[in-house]
């Protein structure tokens, strides 16, 4: 999903649709947003749903990733019974002309299934086009990161221990059955630094009592799993497809780091300590504290009443998106000789999950994207602006524009991966 300007200029995400997470959710998605997202688990049988998965992926697709696509580690690996397997024990070379060791041996694959190991495929939003075209559209309707794994388990066996996750989570029922134990989390809403290991005794503890969940996934349910809930699964009858879409929200902690750091703007947050001070004496540190305390309330004070504290937090929050979520990808040979042939009647449209803020500022039109900043003259804001919505359009039709101007502006755009000729 492509960014569209609100009325300040200001790029707005996302879409009132939200159609790839339709695909996953038995309820309206606003009601999802609402009721579940974050906060409560969501089981959306196959009859709830619109539509099955097939498109996205199967047992097939599981057998050409591992035979054919030369897939290499970290982009899978194995577990039996909670313990993560050597990577020697499932890869080896490519032999002449591709002579990489660590590449998915399709042999040692099959012998370590049939011993009782789960194999995941993991990053399926690179490797696996129709997910990433999927993944690219839900990130539009959620705002956040996303990436996918496929979990393949043997009949009977149990991939890993019951634990929790620092990021959420849609499971995706794509073949067999697997058999769910969901329990209330151990530590509510973990941030990416307090992962379940951290916290084993709390999460054994609570996964030994009454579940929240327990249920069997069939092929088209979806689970919807917010951090922190407790999860182990079993696979039942034959072997088990499940997808993992996993779902790294920001959070309130993001916005945190970005007023700590205007806060750093004050010359007392940044003096050296004492000379000698005695590091591990408490009663030392003890008025350091609570001055620094004080003095960092007083700083969050000034810095909350700027009216660029929440224009940094976007700005910062904007740069970490841009480089953690892959735009759609170029066809560069394809193109250049696009570029060749541009014309007025050429099809463009912005590029998909190209996320980029647009502004009028005096003379200027500018777009940014992630580190970079394309400037053009304040006359191709109307054109620019239309493409932002994400619709089609003739190089010809953009508002504006003379055929000219519109022409040096689209070959600008799509040089910078902005814009894509359709």
């Amino acid at each position: 999903m492509s960014d569209s300007p609100t009325s300040d200029g200001v790029s707005e995400r996302g879409s009132a649709d939200r159609p790839a997470l339709a695909r996953l959710v038995s309820l309206d998605t606003t009601a999802f947003a609402s009721e579940h997202w974050g906060s409560r688990p969501l089981l959306s049988r196959a009859s709830a749903l619109p539509g099955d998965f097939a498109d996205l992926f199967s047992a097939d697709a599981v057998d050409e990733l591992v035979a054919h696509r030369g897939i290499r580690t970290p982009f899978a690996r194995m577990a039996k019974e909670g313990s993560v397997l050597s990577p020697s024990r499932y890869t080896a070379s490519g032999g002449f002309g591709a002579e990489i060791g660590d590449q998915l041996s399709s042999e040692r694959v099959l012998a370590e299934f049939a011993d009782g190991a789960s194999l995941v495929l993991q990053g399926l939003h690179r490797t696996w086009r129709p997910l990433t075209d999927f993944t690219r559209e839900l990130v539009g309707d959620l705002g956040h990161r996303c990436q996918v794994n496929a979990y393949i388990t043997p009949e009977s066996s149990r991939g890993f221990d019951p634990h929790y996750d620092v990021h959420d989570v849609f499971v995706i029922q794509i073949s067999g059955t697997k058999h769910w134990t969901i329990h209330e989390p151990a530590h509510v809403d973990p941030l990416a630094s307090q992962p379940w290991s951290s916290r084993r005794a709390d999460v054994e503890a609570r996964a030994a009592g009454e579940p929240a969940i327990d249920a069997v996934l069939e092929p088209g349910d979806v689970l919807y799993l917010p951090r922190g809930w407790i999860h182990s699964a079993t696979a039942l009858g034959g072997t088990s497809v499940h997808l993992t879409i996993g779902v790294s929200a920001y959070t309130r902690d993001d916005i945190l780091e970005s007023i700590i750091a205007r806060a750093r703007d004050d010359v007392r947050l940044r003096a050296s300590l004492p000379l000698g001070i005695d590091l591990t004496d408490p009663d030392a540190l003890r008025p350091l504290v609570d001055e620094i305390v004080s003095d960092l309330a007083d700083a969050l004070a000034t810095a909350a009443t700027s009216p660029e504290l929440a224009d940094a937090a976007s700005a910062s929050l904007t740069r970490r998106f841009a480089g953690a979520v892959r735009a759609e990808p170029l066809a560069p040979l394809a193109t250049i000789e696009a570029l060749g042939a541009l014309g007025p009647d050429t099809v463009v449209s912005w590029r998909r999950g190209a996320t980029a803020s647009t502004r009028r500022d005096g003379e200027v039109m500018t777009i940014r994207r992630g580190d970079s900043t394309v400037s053009l003259p304040v006359e191709a804001a109307d054109a620019v602006e239309a493409l932002a919505t994400g619709a089609d359009h003739t190089v010809g039709s953009l508002p504006g524009l003379d055929e000219a101007s519109a022409l040096v502006v689209v070959r600008r755009l799509v040089r910078e991966g902005i814009l894509v000729v359709r």
